[in-house]
């Protein structure tokens, strides 16, 4: 079953921010764990979390920030 994942990830270079439309908002559709896409974008070393609207739809977090 696919799943739809938003992230908030925290980003500084404007080649990054300009492509994802200034929102800092990464969204990933597919059959993934959200934890396992968590924690796979948290390896660029950026600050990685949830995006808020994930948690208020019930979507399980858990250890939700990552640096």
């Amino acid at each position: 079953m696919a799943e739809t994942i938003t992230l908030k990830v925290g980003m500084s270079c404007e080649g990054c921010v300009g492509a994802v439309k200034r929102e800092q908002k990464v969204t990933v559709k597919g059959n993934v764990n959200p934890e396992a896409v968590l924690q796979t974008v948290s390896k660029t070393g950026k600050k990685t979390s949830f995006w808020p609207e994930a948690k208020e739809a019930g979507v399980a977090v858990t250890g939700a920030e990552t640096k």
